[in-house]
């Protein structure tokens, strides 16, 4: 009979296995979600030196095969107004710079979607959105430069 009691989904044994269980569970989980968050976000970098500027909002650095599309920056394509005056801003702002950039995604062309950032620690869309020739790109920044709509 004891046995059939611990079976038994009203007895007191089965509710106190189930609260070890999903504690260890939770636990488990918060575990997870520390080791997980801050470490890998802080690791999850690429840098190096600029090897070419492609546009106004893509560059590519030495040693990363992939070319880098800069987070949060909208500027103007090839073939639109102020194309040339944004892709010659982004070229003197860091060619010849040894950039750190925090990759933030993959983007459809397969090109690293990454904040970058100077050696000084200047972040580049902010600096490419101050100097007037790129806007922010509120859709995918959420408004972290501060320029979007109802900020």
């Amino acid at each position: 009979m004891d046995i059939m009691r611990t079976i038994r989904p009203n007895s007191r044994l089965s509710i106190s296995a189930r609260s070890i269980i999903t504690r260890m569970i939770v636990s488990f989980l918060a575990v997870l979600v520390l080791l997980t968050g801050p470490v890998s976000a802080q690791t999850n970098t690429v840098s190096g030196a600029v090897r070419y500027v492609t546009d106004g909002d893509t560059f590519s650095l030495r040693g990363v095969e992939r070319p880098i599309r800069v987070w949060g920056l909208d500027a103007p394509e090839r073939d639109e107004r102020g194309a040339s005056a944004a892709t010659s801003t982004l070229r003197r702002l860091i060619s010849g710079q040894s950039l750190t950039c925090r990759v933030r995604d993959i983007d459809r062309y397969g090109r690293i979607v990454g904040q970058c950032f100077l050696p000084d620690g200047r972040d580049i869309a902010a600096q490419m959105i101050a100097a007037g020739v790129a806007r922010e790109y509120c859709y995918f920044s959420g408004g972290y430069y501060g320029t979007c709509r109802g900020n």
